[in-house]
């Protein structure tokens, strides 16, 4: 079995990584993430949840498959990360990454790729590249300074620092924090709301923070048009708007609506 696959569970599309226990980024990493991502852009799926085998998510890169890379093979298979964790990035799906033990070097930067990481209060994230003379090759640094300010970024990024699921939460680079024991279930039960929901409408939503990201504020202002009037016409919308005119005409709170995604 590939070191990483993808599997479609109803309108959930998982990616896997499956070479436990540790999940080291090898040399067939980069080849297999593309191959995933590609079967994913290309599925019936409605959200997109990114988990692993064994205790750890991943412990980083194997040292000993890059040890003897020449200069443009690392630049070739660092590329190709790149681009790839973009391409998640590019979806036009929520995506989540279920943490549990250690999320390490490009794994740490694969989770930040995702809208939500839901991780383990006892998970350990870690930018390790300093602490081995390099520095995060797959957009981690800017990714963490987005989530946490720059500050914290420049901390755990310099000084390679582990940082707890606990405080992933409370930085703001985590969006829940459980239990061990409940990170499946609940990245499971978040894939599959959002699975349910206006996939459209988080379309619109994540393209208006990725261009906040670029632009700042007035640079999300300058597309909130273009990606929100075309919401008003969907059959989420008509349904949405439906049910709550409905509702309020009972004088009842609206029930949830079931989206279609379309």
């Amino acid at each position: 079995m590939e070191s990483i696959y993808f599997e479609r569970r109803q309108n959930v599309g998982h990616i896997v990584l499956a070479n436990p226990p540790s999940n080291l980024i090898a040399a067939d990493f980069a080849d297999c993430l593309e191959k995933a991502v590609r079967e994913a852009s290309k599925a019936d799926i409605r959200s997109l949840l990114i988990r692993a085998q064994g205790p750890d998510f991943s412990k980083g890169g194997d040292v000993l498959d890059f040890i003897d890379k020449d200069f443009d093979d690392w630049r070739t298979f660092i590329s190709q990360i790149h681009h790839t964790y973009r391409s998640i990035e590019s979806l036009q799906i929520p995506t989540i990454a279920a943490v549990r033990g250690a999320a390490f070097g490009g794994a740490f930067e694969l989770a930040l790729a995702c809208d939500f990481i839901v991780a383990a209060e006892n998970a350990t994230f870690r930018c390790i590249e300093a602490s081995v003379g390099s520095a995060p090759v797959a957009g981690g640094v800017q990714r963490l300074a987005e989530r946490a300010g720059r500050a914290y970024a420049a901390r755990y990024a310099m000084l390679s620092e582990p940082m707890s699921g606990a405080t992933a939460g409370r930085l703001g680079v985590a969006a829940f924090v459980v239990g061990e024991d409940e990170v499946e279930n609940v990245a499971d039960d978040l894939a599959i709301k959002l699975a349910n929901g206006p996939t459209r409408s988080y379309g619109a939503i994540r393209a208006l923070l990725k261009a906040w990201s670029g632009g700042g504020v007035p640079g999300a202002d300058s597309l909130i048009l273009d990606l929100t009037m075309g919401l008003h016409m969907t059959e989420d919308a008509r349904k949405g708007r439906t049910a709550r005119a409905e509702a309020f005409a009972r004088g009842e709170e609206p029930a949830p609506v079931v989206f279609v995604g379309k």
